[in-house]
Formats: C-alpha cells, sequence, structure tokens
C-alpha cells in the first residue's frame, strides 16, 4: 500500500514499503530517476531513500495537488519495478578487515557491545553462523551491494546486500552507541551496511576500514571535482578485501591526492537480478576486471 503525506507547503514522501526490502527501494530510485527526466517546473529536490521518496517543490510554480498527480502517473509507469533498467555506477571500495583502528575504538566501548570479549568482525562471524572470522568476511565481500540511500551524515551510503533475503548478512547494532567511530569505518547494523563518511558517534559493529574517501569537503581528491559527496543512490559497491601493506599504499596514494575508486558505467535491471541473482551478480562484480 503506497502512502503518501505532504509535510508543510513544499513537501510529499512516498513510501512503498514499512519493510526494508530491495524490490520497494529500486522502485523509489526508478520513479526519483524518471521525475528527474522529466524536468518539471516547481520541482526543487528529488531524494530516493529506503522503500520510499521526498520532493521538494515550489507551490507557486506546481500546485501539490498536480504534482501528486504526476507522481501517480510515474509509478503506474514503473510499476513494480522489473522493467525498469537503471543507469548507475558500480565502484570498487577496498577494505581492511578487522584493523587495528576500529580494534581500538571498540575496546574503548565494551559496555556497549553485546559481546566485549570479541571483536565486532567476530561477534558478526558467531551470529551469523560462521566458524571464523574470516568467513564472515568472505561472505561480505563476495556480493555486492547498492547504496539504498545517502544521508543522515554528509556523504553516508546506507547499503543493501544483492543477495536472495535468507542468505542476508544481519547484525545488530551496539547495546547503546558509540561517542567515537573512525572515519571510513566500514559498518554493519541490522540488514545495513555502511561507510563512516566523518569521525564521529555511531552505533554499527564496525568490521574494518577502507583508505577512500567518501567526502571531500575540499574537494581537491580527482574524484570530488563535482562534488563533495561520492556516492549516489543506486551504486553498486564491490568490496575489495585488501591487507596493511596494500592499505598503507593506497592511503599514501590519497594523501598524495592521487587515489582514484576503480569504477565503470553499468545498467542494474531488478527483474533479471531477480530471476537469477547469483548469475546477475556474477557479471556485475565482473564488470570491473573487463569481463
Amino acid at each position: 500500500m503506497v502512502r503518501r503525506s505532504f509535510g508543510g507547503d513544499d513537501h510529499i514522501f512516498v513510501e512503498f514499503d514499512e519493510e526494508m526490502n530491495l524490490a520497494a527501494t529500486f522502485r523509489a530510485m526508478a520513479v526519483t530517476a524518471t521525475l528527474a527526466e522529466r524536468r518539471i517546473d516547481g520541482v526543487i529536490d528529488i531524494c530516493p531513500a529506503n522503500v520510499s521518496y521526498q520532493v521538494r517543490f515550489d507551490p507557486d510554480l506546481v500546485a501539490p495537488q498536480e504534482l501528486e498527480a504526476e507522481l501517480e502517473s510515474i509509478e503506474d509507469g514503473v510499476g513494480d519495478g522489473t522493467g525498469f533498467d537503471l543507469r548507475t555506477t558500480i565502484v570498487e571500495v577496498p577494505i581492511l578487515y578487522d584493523d587495528p583502528w576500529t580494534r581500538e575504538t571498540a575496546s574503548r566501548f565494551r559496555s556497549n557491545r553485546q559481546d566485549p570479549e570479541a571483536t565486532d568482525l567476530e561477534y558478526a562471524a558467531r551470529i551469523n553462523g560462521f566458524d571464523a572470522a574470516g568467513d564472515f568476511a568472505a561472505a561480505h565481500a563476495g556480493s555486492p551491494w547498492i547504496a539504498s540511500m545517502v544521508g543522515f551524515v554528509a556523504g553516508l551510503p546506507f547499503l543493501f546486500q544483492m543477495v536472495p533475503r535468507e542468505r542476508q548478512l544481519e547484525v545488530p547494532k551496539y547495546l547503546s552507541p558509540r561517542t567515537d567511530t573512525p572515519r571510513q569505518t566500514i559498518g554493519h547494523g541490522g540488514c545495513f551496511g555502511s561507510i563512516y563518511s566523518v569521525r564521529g558517534a555511531g552505533g554499527y559493529q564496525m568490521l574494518g576500514i577502507t583508505p577512500a574517501p567518501i567526502y571531500d569537503p575540499t574537494q581537491t581528491h580527482p574524484d570530488f571535482a563535482d562534488s563533495l559527496v561520492f556516492f549516489k543512490p543506486g551504486f553498486i559497491v564491490k568490496y575489495l578485501p585488501i591487507d596493511r601493506e596494500a592499505y598503507d599504499e593506497l592511503t599514501a596514494q590519497v594523501e598524495a591526492r592521487r587515489f582514484r575508486f576503480r569504477q565503470a558505467p553499468v545498467t542494474f535491471s531488478l527483474g533479471r537480478f531477480l530471476a537469477d541473482p547469483d548469475g546477475y551478480n556474477r557479471g556485475l562484480m565482473e564488470v570491473l576486471d573487463g569481463g
């Protein structure tokens, strides 16, 4: 059941489901992508999110009821989203699992954690039925993730694992939030992964860290010429596990402003993914390798 509500005079919010799922989230992406292409006079901002989207508009240029009717028309055209192809980007994100910085941070917040004697990665492995932290890391990096929304903190992507529901990794958040999280921590809470764009408070379990910047207010890194924020909703992530030596080498590239994400344009089809998730994912994961 679609739920619509107005926020003041200039916002409309549309929710497709009450529970996070890829189909409803992709439908929101498809609707907002179509809306953006129509360039409707008076539409100021379009924000897709988890199973929902929000539009900011100027009521002096477009009447709320007219915009609502336009959105309903787009939603009808998009349908369940299985026939829509989303032009997006696949990006490789290097990750050092079980790094010393998130381990040290976790040790300072032992009372906030479900298992004070284990690392966050060990805890995540255990509750997901893996014998070792390395097996969990392999499952974490073994399938792509889609950025379902970007926000809450500037540039922070919420990432949803693109696997059948029964194989999805799930980890509860900390019992109470931390007051500190290293910048570029790879976190996991509930069904969502995340990359912490800045240092600050957080409640997701910390699995590792990436040397790659995802938020650059100075816009001096090569990948940020057009935007302070790297991720956009719909971006697909391929994690690349790295060791400490590779982490240090990539960090040096970042500091010298020479680091570039490996990325490529890709078209994502929900219908083809749902028909063969594993086969479709193999194709996605090979894009950056020229497969």
